[in-house]
C-alpha cells in the first residue's frame, strides 16, 4: 500500500473559476431573495398561517440532516477501523461543516428578522427541542473542526479516534434532535410519531453519502486525479444499504400509522388522495429516489458504470428533498384535528380544510442559495487546504489490491 499524499487542487483552470462564478451567482440570488422577503414580508412567499415551514425549510433540513450523514464516512474509518475509508475522512469532515453552515444560513435568513438572532442565541426555553438544537448544531461544528485538526496536524493524530468517537455520538444526537422536532409535534397527524428520530438518522446516512459521492467524483474528475474502482464500488454498495434502510423505515412508519385509527385520515391523504403530495411521494420519493437508484446500484448491467453511480446518488438527493417536502409541507397542509372525534359544521378558521401551498421563486432561490454556500465552502476548502489525496487508486487505498 503506497503512502498517501494530500494536496490542494489546482485553482487556476477555467472550469474551477467558472464553477466559482456560478456559485457566486446562486449565492447572490439567494441573498437577494432573503432581502426581498425581509423587506416585502412573507406574503410574497407561498407560506401562510397554516403553512409556516416552507420550501426553504425543506432545503435547510435536508442540508442539516445530510451534514450528519456526510461525517459518517470519517466515522467508518476512525471509529470502526475500516482503513479503506480513512483517506476520505478529511473531506468527510469538511463536507459536514459546509452542509451544516449552508442549512443554518437558510434558517437564519428565513426568520424574517435575522437581526433578532441574538435573542434566540441568548434566551432559551429548555422545554423546546429548538433550544436544544442550537447547542447540538454549534457543538457539531466545533467537534467537526477539532476532528479535522486531529487528522491534519501530526502531533494531534493520537487523539483522532477519541475525537471521532465523540463526533459520531454527537451527530447521532444532532439528527435525533432534528427528527424529534417533528416527532414531538403531537398536534399534527403527519408528525406525531416516535419513529421520526431513528428514521431521520437513517435518512442522514443515505443523503449524506449520496452528496459525498457526488462531491468526491466531481472533485477527482475535474482535478484529473485517479479514483479507484474498488473504493467507488464499496461506497456504492454502502449507499444501496442506506437506501433500503430508509425504505424500510418509511414502510414501518406508514404501516404503524395505518394500524392507529387516529392516523387513517392522514395516511389516506398522503398515500391516495393528496394530489401533488401523493404524486411526489410515489413518483419522486419512492420510484425515482429509492427504487431506481437501487436498480442502478445492484443491476449487473451497470456494475462497472461510474455514470450509474453518479446518477443513483443524484436521484437519492432528489428523493431526499421530495421526502422532506412530503413530511414538512404535507404534514402542515393536512388539517389540524381541533376537535378530535367531532364534526365541525361551519368555521372561518380553515378547520377540516386542506391548506393550499405552492413554492414561490424567493423561497426556492433562497434554498438553492444555501446549497451554493455549502458547495462554495467545500470548493474553497479543497483548493486552499490539503483535504484530498493526490490519488485514490486501488493500489494506494486498498492494501489487498492485486494488479490484473
Amino acid at each position: 500500500m503506497e503512502k498517501l499524499r494530500y494536496q490542494p487542487i489546482e485553482g487556476q483552470n477555467p472550469a474551477y473559476l467558472g464553477w466559482l462564478g456560478l456559485l457566486a451567482v446562486f449565492i447572490m440570488a439567494g441573498l437577494g431573495a432573503a432581502w426581498n422577503m425581509e423587506h416585502q414580508g412573507h406574503w410574497i412567499t407561498g407560506m401562510t398561517n397554516q403553512v409556516v415551514w416552507g420550501t426553504p425549510h425543506v432545503f435547510a433540513i435536508f442540508l442539516i440532516v445530510a451534514a450528519s450523514g456526510a461525517l459518517n464516512v470519517a466515522s467508518i474509518g476512525s471509529v470502526f477501523g475500516k482503513n479503506l475509508y480513512k483517506p476520505l475522512a478529511p473531506l468527510s469532515a469538511l463536507m459536514a461543516i459546509a452542509l451544516l453552515i449552508g442549512g443554518l444560513t437558510i434558517l437564519v435568513l428565513d426568520l424574517g428578522r435575522p437581526d433578532r438572532l441574538l435573542v434566540a442565541m441568548t434566551s432559551y426555553n429548555f422545554k423546546s427541542i429548538f433550544a436544544w438544537n442550537i447547542f447540538l448544531y454549534n457543538g457539531f461544528l466545533i467537534l467537526a473542526a477539532v476532528y479535522i485538526w486531529t487528522m491534519m496536524d501530526h502531533p494531534m493524530q493520537r487523539h483522532k479516534n477519541k475525537v471521532g468517537l465523540i463526533a459520531f455520538i454527537w451527530r447521532l444526537m444532532l439528527t435525533t434532535g432534528t427528527g424529534s422536532i417533528f416527532g414531538f409535534v403531537v398536534a399534527r397527524q403527519g408528525y406525531d410519531a416516535a419513529i421520526m428520530a431513528p428514521m431521520f438518522i437513517v435518512m442522514s446516512f443515505s443523503f449524506g453519502l449520496a452528496l459525498f459521492l457526488l462531491v468526491l467524483m466531481a472533485a477527482y474528475r475535474f482535478s484529473s486525479r485517479p479514483l479507484g474502482e474498488h473504493l467507488l464500488h464499496r461506497l456504492k454498495h454502502l449507499l444501496g444499504i442506506f437506501i433500503a434502510a430508509v425504505l424500510l423505515f418509511v414502510t414501518i412508519k406508514h404501516l404503524t400509522n395505518l394500524y392507529a385509527a387516529e392516523h387513517h385520515g392522514f395516511e389516506r391523504f398522503i398515500l391516495m388522495d393528496g394530489g401533488v403530495y401523493t404524486q411526489i411521494f410515489w413518483w419522486v420519493q419512492i420510484l425515482l429516489g429509492s427504487l431506481l437508484p437501487l436498480l442502478l446500484i445492484y443491476h449487473p448491467l451497470w456494475e462497472r458504470s461510474t455514470t450509474a453511480i453518479a446518477t443513483a446518488a443524484a436521484l437519492v438527493v432528489l428523493g431526499g428533498l421530495a421526502q422532506l417536502y412530503v413530511i414538512i409541507i404535507g404534514g402542515q397542509v393536512y388539517p389540524l384535528p381541533i376537535f378530535p372525534g367531532k364534526e365541525v359544521i361551519e368555521s372561518s378558521f380553515y378547520d377540516g380544510v386542506v391548506a393550499e401551498y405552492a413554492p414561490s421563486l424567493p423561497e426556492t432561490t433562497l434554498g438553492i442559495g444555501g446549497v451554493a454556500i455549502a458547495l462554495l465552502i467545500i470548493t474553497l476548502g479543497i483548493r486552499l487546504l490539503k483535504f484530498l489525496p493526490t490519488s485514490l487508486e486501488d493500489a494506494v487505498v486498498d492494501p489487498h489490491h492485486r494488479q490484473g
